[in-house]
């Protein structure tokens, strides 16, 4: 079941408050294409430009079964026109540099020197066009030992420590089974790229998929320098806070909590009993024994069903959730009231990331086929009709 928010149904034609921002988009797999489906999310104009055989992101993972086409890329490049350029070729070569002239920003996610070599060097577009924003993603950035490398989201939740404290206890590190980088790389890119359009000069932004990822740690670099201190894999303990983590209801439902407020804690432990107890009155108290904290919540879980743990936190004000599958979350009356999942062009997916009382985004088509625009825009530019 899908709903949508009819301020922001799929295929509604309002311009969008990034109406007047003109993408290039050069890039493929994941972490820049949809940074630049963010952008067009709410309303800028984006051009995919892929090589005439297609984009590789068409034939990843599961496939629509009507038409074959990667449900990746109906998602990742919905709100796109598109075009076959290929960038060795003169004239389509040319049809690039035209376009160039009247974009805003161009997104590309190849090995550094790759642009260089296609004749396309920042110096060489700003040149056509200076105040060009030239959003460049890579695995380890521009610069640096490990520019070269190929670079994927594993890789960076490998390099940055992410990996290293994911797994349970004594086991092994772990890698998400998603492409989680490749997600938080994409809103940084959208971040930065809107940012350096603000400033209102041409310039390269590099963003990469390592960095991006360290931001999501915190401050264990910190804590490693000043403290000595080296997070180990805990499962889904975090060392700072206690209570939290997966919980198994009496009829075998798994529950997460989580008490990272103080105040949320004491309710927690005031709910289980323990609400007068010294040993849990602080965070660091609460840390100092975690064991027993732990043990309390879990037994006090495992003696009551799912629905009634629910209820009961609900009305503690304090946060839990049950573990839903995809299935689940689908036909969560939450998600169905806030339009959370969105259907376009017959394909579920995320609907936009964030919502505008005044000028919101929309979404208007999925992913398009190979060229799909190439001949309007091949005639008229950026004026071709979009849709």
């Amino acid at each position: 079941m899908t709903t949508n928010i009819a301020a922001d149904a799929p295929g509604a034609t309002r311009p969008g408050p990034l109406a007047d921002v003109r993408v290039l988009d050069l890039a493929t797999v994941l972490a820049g294409p949809t940074c630049a489906r963010y952008l067009a999310d709410f309303g800028a104009d984006v051009i995919k430009v892929e090589r005439p055989t297609g984009d590789t992101w068409r034939n990843v993972g599961w496939s629509d079964p009507d038409d074959g086409v990667s449900l990746w890329w109906k998602y990742t490049n919905r709100n796109k026109r598109t075009i076959a350029l290929d960038l060795k070729d003169e004239a389509d070569h040319r049809v690039l540099l035209d376009l160039v002239a009247d974009a805003h920003v161009l997104i590309e996610n190849f090995r550094p020197g790759t642009l260089e070599r296609l004749g396309l060097s920042p110096d060489a577009l700003w040149a056509i066009n200076p105040n060009l924003v030239v959003l460049r993603v890579t695995g380890f950035g521009q610069d640096g030992p490990y520019a070269n490398r190929a670079g994927f989201a594993s890789i960076a939740e490998a390099m940055m420590g992410y990996a290293s404290i994911n797994g349970e206890v004594g086991g092994d590190p772990m890698i998400p089974p998603i492409a989680l980088t490749d997600e938080v790389t994409a809103l940084v890119a959208a971040f930065a790229t809107m940012v350096a359009l603000h400033a209102g000069v041409g310039q390269v932004v590099d963003v990469n998929l390592i960095e991006s990822m360290f931001h999501l740690m915190g401050p264990l670099v910190g804590a490693w320098r000043k403290l000595g201190y080296v997070q180990p894999r805990a499962g889904s303990a975090i060392p700072y806070t206690v209570p939290r983590g997966v919980y198994t209801s009496a009829d075998g439902r798994h529950l997460v909590v989580s008490s990272s407020s103080d105040s949320v804690a004491r309710r927690v432990m005031q709910l289980v009993g323990a609400g007068d107890d010294p040993r849990f009155a602080t965070f660091a108290s609460r840390v100092e024994h975690r064991d027993a904290c732990d043990r309390l919540v879990r037994d006090w879980i495992a003696a009551r069903t799912g629905d009634e743990v629910v209820a009961a936190f609900e009305q503690a004000e304090a946060a839990v959730a049950p573990v839903l599958t995809i299935p689940e979350m689908d036909v969560d009356p939450h998600v169905v009231a806030r339009g959370i999942v969105a259907e376009l062009d017959g394909v579920a997916m995320q609907g936009l990331v964030a919502r505008f009382s005044a000028t919101p985004g929309s979404l208007r088509w999925a992913g398009r086929r190979i060229d799909a625009d190439g001949d309007a825009i091949r005639a008229n530019g950026w004026s071709a009709p979009a849709g």
